[in-house]
């Protein structure tokens, strides 16, 4: 009616003037309304998934009965309920009309692995879905958006494989080094190969060499070891301009055992540098491109900047090297034999979590290795890890359910004797069949670090005792037990999960059993450290790190153990520093943990960056291991080190529900840091006012709440502007942007 009355009263004194202004009454109406729909209803969810695929475009899912999932915005803290709908057409989807399933009005917090319980699909259709929450008022949100997805034919693995990407990329540098012959740099290694445009007027031969390493500034003809170079001859003809290198493939990492990739792929090497010769026509910069293979991959969901120049510069190397390095579908050893070894996914597996929202990989990964396992003890040891991991991150339960009676064999346990402890010794042909081997004579061998000393390989070495510290093997190893032990709390949880009371109580007496043995067999209690084993008084630093990393140090001696790790720097490899830097954040020992991180040494990831690599190396140099590659993932510890260790970020429970946040930071200034999760991003900003006061921003994605620790030394906590009187350095933080001001 005022509206109404406004109208005339203008009409009659000015059109124009009217106009004007019942636009802007009509805007502030519109902006009212629109304000009352945000904050009185929830946002609709984002972030569709169906089994953990993001992009389900070139996806075939495998699994008939699929769990979806999605994003619950940050601006609702909790949901309360839930309905999808799924439908034959996008036609139907967008009226919402139900001819597949509804799943009605499901009252619940879940956003991830929530199964489709209509009839089960059919193979080879493709099928749209939608989603929309209410949340703790009850008020419900607009539907998200439509997401499609095809299926595929049954398996007989459960993991639906996630698609791959091919990036296009231009050279930032393009020299001429003669009127013939040009030299061209990508700027980073990749498994890739090159499309090139040439406009030959005669028949004639092009060559190009392709390599990872420079020497001076040409490629390097005679790298060592397993740094990639090669020389290709290319026919080319006025007929034709467009050409792809016919890389020869290697003969090592095609063999039998070799993971295969797609027969839709161009063989691939891994390089960053080109050179071209014998060029008789004119060639330009655009003509070139290098073509990057790698897993689904979305660069924005993981981020980390510091007051530390070098730590920024070790967490680009780290995540690129975790991307660059997903090219095989699973997680392979490099490119030597692009074999998947059990320890080297583990690394592989943490740091893909922290660096992207994937999960299908390490999961497709898992059950390879269920079927094609690995000769090293300590390699069989890291399957559950793996279980575990993903079951933290996604909070799924398919794989724990499946290969529960097969993982139990993995742990190893029946070689134990009677005080629990176990030896590789005991391993009979009929076990080794149990663990999945497929030849009789195959054996387990203990490996604690790898390489090993250098009379053991042959290999002239910087240090004579390799990467092992110098390590005492004997029938009862300390870092296999230390394993061992992780494996028996691992079960502990599944079997609760599944419900197996009377095993659960078998996995505990016998958990106990082996700390107790540990404690009282390997640890010299006199000098407070731990030894090699049984039978030896050395003491390595493999042996206190991996008992330290895994919680089995006694109270008491966690001081002495960490003093002990302290004395003996990086005296391990790229593989073992995961295991050296968990020990000290486990141990508050963060200083000395970001002086490692960020080292200059020889033995260091900024070694890595100085001699030109741009993906992390097999070992820490070359002269460290002769035959190392340079393109070998399980050198990227800091890529989950930063976040997990520095930051302190982990799940508390199962699938993030609850996250942990106990930042260890050093002597940063500030630093920046976005960590994917399965519910979203948690994003967080830290900067020190001075030596007795710091300050964060910690934004928690909807869905989750997160445990904030601060060291016991705190004096005030301001959170959200609000004085926090409480014992203990335990705060609880809520979905959305916290503010945290403590003072020391």
């Amino acid at each position: 009616m005022r509206i109404n009355l406004l109208v005339k009263h203008f009409l009659l004194k000015n059109s124009v003037r009217f106009i004007l202004v019942f636009i802007l009454i009509i805007c502030i109406n519109c902006k009212v309304k629109a304000d009352q729909t945000e904050v009185g209803n929830p946002i609709a969810p984002t972030g569709l998934t169906v089994e953990n695929i993001r992009n389900t475009t070139n996806v075939k899912i495998v699994d008939l009965t699929p769990e979806f999932g999605w994003i619950i915005p940050s601006t609702t803290p909790f949901q309360k309920a839930y309905q999808i709908i799924v439908s034959s057409s996008k036609e139907n989807s967008n009226i919402t009309k139900v001819d597949v399933w509804d799943s009605g009005k499901v009252i619940g917090n879940e956003s991830f692995n929530i199964s489709f319980k209509g009839n089960a699909l059919k193979e080879g259709q493709t099928y749209f879905w939608k989603v929309r929450i209410w949340d703790n008022a009850d008020q419900e949100s607009q539907y998200s958006e439509i997401q499609a997805f095809q299926t595929g034919s049954k398996i007989n693995t459960i993991t639906t494989a996630n698609s791959f990407q091919m990036d296009s990329i231009k050279p930032i540098v393009f020299e001429e080094i003669s009127k013939s012959s040009y030299f061209i740099d990508f700027g980073k290694a990749a498994f890739a190969n090159i499309l090139f445009h040439y406009n030959a007027k005669s028949n004639d031969t092009i060559i190009v060499r392709i390599g990872e390493q420079l020497d001076g500034n040409r490629i390097n003809r005679n790298p060592q070891g397993t740094i990639r170079y090669q020389e290709i001859k290319i026919p080319v003809s006025p007929e034709k301009n467009t050409y792809i290198l016919p890389i020869k493939p290697d003969k090592r990492n095609t063999k039998v055992g070799a993971i295969v990739l797609p027969d839709s792929f161009p063989v691939l090497m891994p390089f960053r540098y080109a050179e071209i010769e014998n060029v008789k026509e004119s060639i330009e910069k655009n003509a070139f491109t290098q073509l990057a293979f790698h897993s689904y991959w979305d660069d924005s969901e993981s981020k980390f900047q510091s007051s530390d120049t070098i730590l920024n510069q070790i967490w680009d190397l780290c995540k690129y090297s975790i991307k660059a390095t997903t090219f095989a579908g699973v997680y392979v050893d490099g490119d030597r034999e692009r074999i998947p070894y059990e320890a080297d996914a583990y690394l592989n597996q943490l740091s893909h979590y922290t660096t992207d929202r994937e999960y299908a990989m390490a999961r497709q990964t898992i059950e390879y290795f269920m079927e094609h396992p690995t000769w090293p003890t300590e390699w069989q040891l890291h399957v559950a890890l793996m279980f575990h991991a993903d079951y933290m991150y996604t909070g799924n339960t398919e794989l724990i359910e499946r290969y529960y009676d097969d993982l139990k064999h993995k742990t190893l346990l029946e070689l134990r004797r009677e005080d629990g402890l176990i030896s590789s010794s005991k391993a009979t042909p009929e076990f080794m069949k149990k663990l999945g081997f497929k030849n009789p004579k195959d054996k387990l061998k203990d490996i604690v670090d790898w390489p090993p000393a250098q009379k053991d390989t042959g290999w002239k070495l910087a240090t004579k005792e390799g990467e092992r510290d110098g390590f005492v093997f004997t029938p009862i190893n300390t870092v296999a037990n230390c394993l061992y032990y992780r494996n028996l709390e691992i079960m502990i949880e599944f079997a609760q999960l599944l419900n197996k009371p009377k095993e659960v109580t078998f996995f505990k007496n016998l958990a106990q059993q082996v700390k107790t043995s540990i404690n009282s067999k390997l640890l010299d209690a006199e000098r407070g450290f731990y030894k090699d084993g049984e039978d030896t008084e050395h003491a390595s630093l493999h042996s206190n790190m991996m008992a330290l990393a895994f919680n089995i140090v006694p109270k008491e001696n966690i001081s002495s153990v960490a003093e002990f790790i302290k004395t003996r720097g990086m005296a391990c490899s790229v593989y073992g520093s995961q295991y050296l830097l968990d020990a000290l954040y486990n141990a508050n020992e963060s200083d000395y943990a970001l002086r490692l991180l960020t080292s200059t040494e020889n033995r260091s990831w900024y070694n890595m960056i100085r001699i030109g690599s741009t993906i992390t190396l097999e070992a820490w140099d070359m002269k460290y291991k002769p035959n190392a590659d340079w393109n070998h993932a399980w050198g990227a510890t800091p890529a989950n080190i930063i976040p997990r260790g520095l930051w302190g970020i982990q799940p508390k429970t199962p699938g993030f529900k609850i996250a942990t946040i106990k930042p260890q930071l050093g002597n940063l200034a500030h630093s920046k840091i976005k960590v994917p999760t399965i519910h979203g991003s948690i994003i967080a900003e830290y900067e020190r006012s001075n030596r007795s006061e710091m300050n964060y921003s910690i934004e928690i994605p909807g869905g989750m709440t997160a445990e904030f620790i601060l060291p016991d030394t705190i004096r005030e906590v301001y959170i959200n502007n609000k004085s926090i009187q409480q014992q203990g350095s335990v705060f609880l933080l809520q979905s959305g942007k916290n503010t945290v001001k403590a003072t020391f």
